[in-house]
Parts: C-alpha cells; sequence; structure tokens
C-alpha cells in the first residue's frame, strides 16, 4: 500500500513538472526570426524577407530609414505580416531603408531578428547640398584647411578647376610638381616653373600652399638616383636640394612633407637609394637640413611633415612609423603626420583610423589627412557606379570627416582630397600598380564638375 501510494505522488509530481516545464517554454517565447536579403528591390519598393519560426503564427514587421528604429516608414511599425515575405511599397529612389521582423503567436511575441540594410533603386530625390566646403569649415569653432591636388595646368584664372578651386578649398598641395625629380635637374640646376606657379597661384588668392614632397623614392632624378660620388657627397646632394627648395620657398609654402613613404607595407624601412646611401637616420638628417633651411631663412612657422600610407590597417607599418615620428619628435625636428588615406569604401574601419590618428593626437602632432579618396571599386565588380555604391561613399566621407572634425583644435591641420574629379583619379589610370584597370568613381565631382553624395557626405562630417 505504501508502494502504490508513492507511485501516485510520483505521477502527481511528474504530471505538474511537465506542466510547468511546458508553460516555461511557452514564458520562454519564441525562437528568434533570421531576416534574410531584401529582393525584387526597385526605386519604390522592396521584398522584405525572413525565415520560418516553429509555432509562430504571424510576424510584426518594422521599417524605419535609421538603424536604430527611432522612427518608422508609415504603416510599417509592427506591421502585422502572417507569410515569410512582404512587399514594402511607397518608398523614394535610392534611398536607404532597414527592416527588421518579430514572430508572434497570440501574445507571444519574440525578440527583434537581425536588421537588414536595403537601397532602393535609382537616384534620391533630395538634392545634394551646394555649400561649398571651405565655407562651412570656416564657420566651424576650430576650423582647418580644406585642400586639394592640384596640377599647375589647371591654374589657369577662369577654368573650371579654378572656379572650384576658389569657391570650395582654402589649401592646395601639388599632386607632382613640387617633388624632387620634376625641380632638379641636375646639381644645383633646377626648372621652378611648376612649382612657382603653384606657390604664386595660392599666395594671390590667398590659398594656404602645403609642399609636397622634399624626399620621395619614386621622384629621384636619374642624375642623383645614378649619383657617382661618394655616400657623404650623396647626402651634401639631398642637403644642398632640401635647403635651395625650402628657401626659395620660405614664407610662401606653410608646410612641407619632408619625408614621403619611408616605411615598407612590411613594416620596416623601405629600401631607397637614401637609406642606402645615407644610412637608417636618413630621415632625421633630411627634416634636420629643413629645420636649418627655414630658421636660416627667417621662416620659423613653416610646419615640417611625415607622410605616409596605409598605416591604420597594417599595425607593422603603423609602429613603424610611429619609431620614425617619436624620434623625430624626441629631437623637436616635425611638426605634424600626414595620413595619405587613400581608403576603399570596405577599409580601414572607423576604430582603425581613430586608433591610428590618435596616437599622433597623444604626441601633440597637427594631423594632415593629406590625399583623401575612396576607391569605390577596388575589386572591379561594377562597371558602372550604382546608387548603393554612391550613397556608401556618402557615408565614409562622412565618417572620416567627422572623425576629423572632433579632434582638438591643436591639432587640426588640414583635411586635403587628392584630386578634382573621378576620370582624372589616380585610381582608374593607376592599373599596374593598383593592378585594377577597371573604371573608379574615388572623388568629391563627377567628369562633369557635378557635386556627388560623397560631397554632401563631407559637409555633413562638418555638423
Amino acid at each position: 500500500m505504501k508502494n502504490k501510494i508513492l507511485l501516485i505522488c510520483t505521477m502527481i509530481l511528474f504530471s505538474f513538472t511537465s506542466c510547468s516545464n511546458e508553460n516555461e517554454g511557452m514564458n520562454n517565447g519564441l525562437k528568434i526570426p533570421m531576416a534574410n536579403a531584401a529582393a525584387d528591390v526597385t526605386n519604390t519598393s522592396f521584398r522584405a524577407k525572413w525565415n520560418y519560426v516553429s509555432l509562430s503564427k504571424t510576424y510584426l514587421l518594422d521599417v524605419s530609414l535609421s538603424p536604430d528604429f527611432a522612427t518608422f516608414v508609415p504603416n510599417y511599425n509592427s506591421k502585422v505580416v502572417t507569410d515569410l515575405n512582404e512587399v514594402v511599397t511607397g518608398l523614394d529612389g535610392g534611398t536607404k531603408y532597414y527592416y527588421r521582423v518579430r514572430a508572434q503567436n497570440e501574445s507571444q511575441i519574440s525578440v527583434y531578428s537581425n536588421v537588414i540594410t536595403v537601397i532602393t533603386t535609382g537616384s534620391s530625390v533630395i538634392p545634394e547640398d551646394p555649400t561649398f566646403l571651405k565655407v562651412k569649415a570656416n564657420k566651424l569653432a576650430n576650423p582647418f584647411f580644406v585642400g586639394v591636388a592640384i596640377k599647375a595646368n589647371q591654374l589657369t584664372s577662369g577654368s573650371a578647376y579654378d572656379v572650384v578651386l576658389k569657391n570650395e578649398f582654402s589649401s592646395i598641395s601639388a599632386e607632382y610638381e613640387m617633388k624632387m625629380d620634376p625641380i632638379s635637374t641636375a646639381s644645383g640646376v633646377y626648372n621652378w616653373s611648376a612649382a612657382d606657379k603653384i606657390v604664386k597661384y595660392g599666395n594671390d588668392n590667398g590659398i594656404n600652399v602645403h609642399g609636397h614632397a622634399l624626399v620621395w623614392h619614386n621622384a629621384v632624378p636619374a642624375w642623383l638616383k645614378n649619383f657617382k660620388g661618394t655616400d657623404a657627397e650623396f647626402a651634401l646632394e639631398v642637403k644642398k636640394y632640401i635647403t635651395d627648395v625650402v628657401t626659395r620657398y620660405a614664407g610662401k609654402v606653410k608646410s612641407w612633407d619632408v619625408v614621403n613613404e619611408a616605411v615598407a607595407d612590411n613594416g620596416t624601412m623601405r629600401s631607397t637609394v637614401f637609406l642606402t646611401r645615407m644610412g637608417p637616420d636618413y630621415v632625421k638628417d633630411c627634416f634636420k637640413w629643413a629645420r636649418e633651411a627655414a630658421n636660416a631663412a627667417g621662416d620659423k612657422d613653416l610646419l615640417l611633415f611625415y607622410n605616409d600610407y596605409a598605416t591604420s590597417d597594417n599595425l607593422p607599418k603603423q609602429n613603424q612609423v610611429y619609431v620614425i615620428v617619436d624620434a623625430l619628435k624626441a629631437a623637436s625636428l616635425i611638426d605634424g603626420v600626414g595620413f595619405q588615406m587613400h581608403n576603399t569604401y570596405l577599409s580601414p574601419t572607423k576604430a582603425q583610423i581613430e586608433t591610428d590618428i590618435n596616437k599622433a593626437v597623444a604626441k601633440g602632432l597637427k594631423i594632415h589627412i593629406s590625399e583623401l579618396d575612396m576607391a569605390m571599386n577596388p575589386k572591379g565588380d561594377i562597371t558602372t557606379f550604382t546608387n548603393e555604391r554612391n550613397l556608401l561613399q556618402k557615408a565614409k566621407y562622412k565618417e572620416i570627416v567627422k572623425i576629423y572634425n572632433a579632434l582638438p583644435k591643436a591639432n587640426k591641420y588640414a583635411l586635403t582630397v587628392w584630386g578634382f574629379k573621378d576620370n582624372e583619379s589616380w585610381i582608374p589610370f593607376n592599373s599596374v600598380d593598383l593592378n585594377r584597370p577597371w573604371n573608379d568613381w574615388p572623388l568629391l565631382f563627377d567628369a562633369n564638375f557635378k557635386i556627388k553624395s560623397a560631397h554632401t557626405g563631407f559637409l555633413e562630417g562638418l555638423d
């Protein structure tokens, strides 16, 4: 009898436990749905899709213009859907939307799914912001120069380049014509024509002139590359060149990239004729000669920069750059660091850029984003500039300008875009070095000088 009672009690307890577990399973809610990439995207609609969730009877669909879903597209705030997809309509062309779903079974509702981003086709009906870049930058509490890379033949008064430059930019950097190769034709013999034109244009029009660059391994004139004298005599030739250039433009060129790209991609000192013939301290020597020349010419305000590329997402290279920078800083020879920022829409990340730049900020140095452009076709996967890439470019330009604009006043110098128009950028034409024999659209203006969404993104980064 006792065993029988024990058996009955056990069965009752099992029954209560089963009911409790069943209720607990219901209270835990439905499984989280998985949202899938949108399909059938048009100018004004797309099909939102998601996976089936067991026990769900309906789904709740949210669509928003912001990733945090602070607001909702009309009629798409927890819209009840009985299928595994829904055509979202009434949208604007060329616009980025976000959607998410929840599973529902009567009073039970799951947590939110992942968020899917979709950009409608066509063009946005919202016009680009026509505000001039330098006008907005100059109104900032902590303004900075907005620069552009130029060629001497673009500086003809009244040309399209001249008009855009004077309206939009407050600083110029010579794309190539102020490097050693075009200036120095022999020992002590110089061709100043293009450089003089660039400097005079800037000075005459109240535009800052940034000198680019005194020493670069890809701009060594043949006579110096093949120099037959001793290493000491070679060093004296470099010193003479730096001294003569800095002296000629003292008070007219406000800053110089003294040495450009001295670090290889593997994080070692780049093997160049300067390293081979002048030794591992050649960078420091070049800065010393530039500083001495400026002081002798009475130019106590000249800013000296070290300039390099791809340091944000290449830590070995970044570390070696800062070894150089630290040595120059210890010798009181450097004022700032140039971060070229030949980026793509895929990399580097915001966090990588901030980490890289903030190292220089912590050292009290000025920051020059010196050669900014944004490759939108690094893999050659598109043949025309799609609206999706257009909006991604806008967002990336906004991101990097916002990073720069947030810097302390003392660390700001200039943010320079590397060229005027997409069709004249170095990126589409550099198929050998970049291995990209296809088109690209990296800049703020299209081939006809029409402002792009990237230009608007730049302006939004100044907010």
